[in-house]
């Protein structure tokens, strides 16, 4: 058998196959249907300082080749996961990344701060698609200098792996790369959802209560896989792929652009089970095709 560890800096996997943040809850809720050690990481719901509430309903919608969500960040809070959630998923077997949300440059180095002291979380993926509420709303992660903003913020006071997750709403992402390399980041994730709307024609109303939202599934792919391979031959940092991956054929056409390890999303809500099942058509792919290891097919292309 091939071998399928690979590293994300000091971060080593047993595999290359993570969970997406938002599609996977805090990984117990999918306990009954897989077992979560198989996985090389989990990435769990968006976490801020503060509680949220989230938009208000609908805030997801089918599309023809994925789906649409506005959901919000909702959440309890980074208390609420350090003393209910933490002492539940510490001993899951596999590594648990948080993914950090924040309003603020200090929002986020605050939360990252509070995760920073759990001695089972090993990583931390930064979500810097959020609003800026003191630049008119604008997302951080859409330029370099909000994205570099972030990053060295969380940086002085988080001292472990940080992943920073782009987002594909910018003109050249694999800038926005470099910046966040600049700063400090270990690795970067990409990518986040694209912005899109759907249209109810008999309400004549858009179809999400805040009319747009984050597009992701299989419709995403082709241009997730354009831009991981951009930023990978832009950055030295390790690179995590995700945008619409559903199989192991998918997985792998990641790795070959370039990515060190792949996050699955939008597929767990069609199969419980397709993490696994990715996990290992990536083990016969690889012994099928004589590879000693996994990491003989990155950035190959």
């Amino acid at each position: 058998m091939a071998r399928l560890e690979v590293n994300i800096n000091q971060l080593r996997l047993k595999n290359p196959v993570m969970t997406a943040s938002g599609t996977f809850g805090y990984g117990l809720e999918f306990a009954d249907f897989i077992d979560l050690s198989m996985l090389g990481g989990i990435i769990v719901k968006g976490t801020t300082l503060h509680p949220r509430e989230g938009n208000d309903y609908p805030r997801m919608a089918e599309t023809a080749m994925g789906m649409l969500n506005c959901v919000g960040l909702q959440n309890k809070g980074v208390d609420y996961f350090c003393e209910n959630i933490y002492p539940k998923v510490k001993d899951i077997g596999t590594h648990v990344i948080v993914n950090v949300s924040g309003s603020s440059p200090e929002d986020y180095a605050e939360c990252a701060a509070r995760i920073d002291a759990l001695e089972g979380i090993p990583a931390i993926e930064l979500n810097i698609s959020c609003p800026n509420v003191r630049q008119g709303g604008m997302a951080f992660g859409v330029t370099t200098a909000g994205a570099a903003s972030v990053v060295k913020a969380v940086r002085k006071r988080y001292h472990k792996t940080m992943i920073v997750k782009l987002s594909p709403n910018v003109t050249d992402i694999a800038d926005i790369a470099r910046a966040c390399e600049a700063e400090g980041a270990d690795s970067v994730s990409l990518i986040n959802t694209l912005m899109g709307m759907a249209i109810d024609i008999e309400r004549r109303k858009p179809v999400l209560s805040i009319a747009t939202g984050g597009l992701s599934g299989p419709a995403v792919m082709p241009v997730a896989l354009r831009m991981v391979w951009q930023v990978a031959k832009a950055v030295k940092i390790p690179v995590v792929g995700l945008g619409g991956i559903s199989c192991a054929e998918d997985a792998i056409a990641f790795l070959m652009a370039g990515a060190t390890a792949i996050e699955v999303g939008t597929a767990n809500f069609i199969d419980p089970t397709v993490t696994v099942k990715i996990r290992d058509g990536i083990d016969r792919w690889l012994d099928s095709h004589g590879c000693s290891s996994v990491t003989d097919i990155v950035g190959v292309i």
